[in-house]
């Protein structure tokens, strides 16, 4: 069905780039039209006033002589060939004086033949019609003067050039026309067919063949770049959807083992049913409700990274909120929480989500400071970046463990379910920032986060 819309849509852009075409074609055997009524209108009036040149020189001609001199007209007849049209010349009583016939004959073959030459006779209809002037001389009719117009060599000339002119155009540019018609209606739909291709493959879970690549910027270029966009979002959710059911598979794996074991072993007899027992299933299952908390939780770190609402604040307001809320926590470890941060520092991100990361990471450093023990958060500008520091003087992080902190339910110590760390990478990179690590097990750790400022891009949106 998708192969048959595309074809639809391919014949509606082909059916009207071929009207275009038909239209632009039509336009200029009108103009060939317009041009050849226009180039005989000019010639016929050229004619016209030819006739008036011959009439007054035949006037002229009867006033000098006072009446009709043959040898006279019949100059003023060969001239009037060579001009473009036949004569004939009658007086008033109708009598034929002479026409163009009888004055040719008058000259020797010699010059009739350059006359003929000039003239071009030849091509004269014999359908034309004459066409009557009364000729007057002091008011009174002294003869009449029958003109037929000849459709001079360079006229048929000019046609034909402009017929073949017109040929060559509906051939070349038409046909031109045609082949860059397809060529551009296909250009047009490809991408479009290939992103169809490319969503039914999403929806079948192939993502290998996802990336459809339109060069430009016109508007199916943006919307190919927005599906690339799209699609690298489903992608990376849908390796997250797996990841995250692998790694709880496997965590829940554990304590479900175990829990079963020692129920085997009750149901046996081979373990006691008292307090003890009880209370290890107690604590098995209460690990299971943390497992599901955070995968709770995780789910909706996730889900505000996907829905970000960044914008520019001041940070040192931020941070001091956070120092709040662990006022009370600090004063039972007996440790001190302090910020360093300039008044007039922002930062462009999400408050929420970027208080959840700094919480998780001071909250992890008050779990491995003891009595007398101090955190510190920084914060300053890094080149286009805001960096934020949380640093303890606690117990460390062993250099085996470091590669793996930043993973799903991997713990470096006893306590929590591993997925602080984790969350608060996801929420770093959904900013387009960066988190590093520095730790030496027994001196402290320092965590630092990277955040970049504001954009032309950012500022776009």
């Amino acid at each position: 069905m998708g192969n048959a819309i595309f074809k639809s849509l391919w014949l509606k852009f082909f059916i009207l780039l071929l009207i275009v075409v038909t239209i632009a074609l039509m336009a200029a055997f009108t103009l060939r039209h317009l041009m050849i009524r226009d180039f005989r209108a000019y010639e016929a009036g050229r004619l016209e006033d030819r006739v008036y040149w011959v009439i007054a020189d035949l006037e002229a001609s009867y006033e000098k002589n006072s009446a009709w001199s043959r040898d006279a007209s019949g100059k003023d007849a060969v001239w009037a060939l060579m001009m473009g049209f036949e004569v004939r010349l009658f007086d008033n009583r109708r009598v034929l004086i002479t026409d163009t016939e009888q004055s040719l004959k008058t000259l020797s073959p010699l010059i009739q033949k350059r006359v003929l030459a000039i003239s071009r006779l030849h091509v004269r209809k014999k359908s034309a019609q004459f066409f009557t002037y009364p000729l007057f001389l002091s008011g009174h009719e002294i003869g009449s003067l029958e003109v037929r117009f000849l459709r001079p060599e360079s006229e048929a000339i000019f046609v034909r050039r402009s017929d073949l002119f017109l040929l060559f155009t509906v051939i070349g540019l038409g046909g031109a026309a045609f082949v860059l018609s397809i060529l551009f209606s296909r250009k047009l739909t490809n991408p479009l067919k290939r992103l169809a291709a490319a969503a039914e493959g999403i929806i079948e879970g192939d993502f290998s063949q996802s990336r459809v690549m339109v060069p430009g910027q016109d508007e199916v270029a943006r919307l190919s770049a927005t599906f690339n966009r799209v699609t690298k979002f489903l992608e990376t959710q849908e390796a997250l959807r797996k990841k995250l059911i692998s790694n709880v598979s496997h965590e829940i794996r554990t304590p479900l083992t175990a829990m079963r074991g020692e129920l085997a072993g009750m149901i046996d007899g081979l373990i006691p049913m008292d307090r003890e027992q009880l209370q290890s299933l107690y604590e098995e299952t209460w690990r299971l409700e943390g497992l599901l908390d955070g995968m709770e939780e995780l789910s909706r770190a996730q889900a505000g990274a996907m829905f970000l609402h960044r914008r520019p604040g001041k940070l040192r307001p931020v941070l001091e909120n956070i120092k709040k809320t662990f006022a009370g926590l600090s004063l039972d470890k007996g440790a001190s929480l302090e910020v360093l941060c300039a008044d007039g520092l922002d930062l462009y991100a999400d408050p929420e989500r970027f208080s959840q990361i700094v919480v998780n990471l001071v909250s992890n450093a008050l779990k491995a400071v003891g009595k007398d023990g101090k955190v510190t958060i920084r914060a300053a500008k890094n080149g286009k970046m805001t960096c934020v520091e949380v640093e303890d003087n606690g117990c460390g992080i062993g250099k085996e463990a470091l590669p793996f902190i930043f993973e799903r339910f991997y713990r470096s110590s006893e306590g929590g379910i591993g997925i602080g760390l984790a969350i608060a990478k996801e929420l770093v990179e959904a900013h387009e920032g960066r988190i590093e690590v520095e730790s030496e097990e027994g001196k402290g750790t320092l965590f630092r986060i990277f955040i970049p400022d504001q954009s032309a891009d950012w500022s776009a949106q």
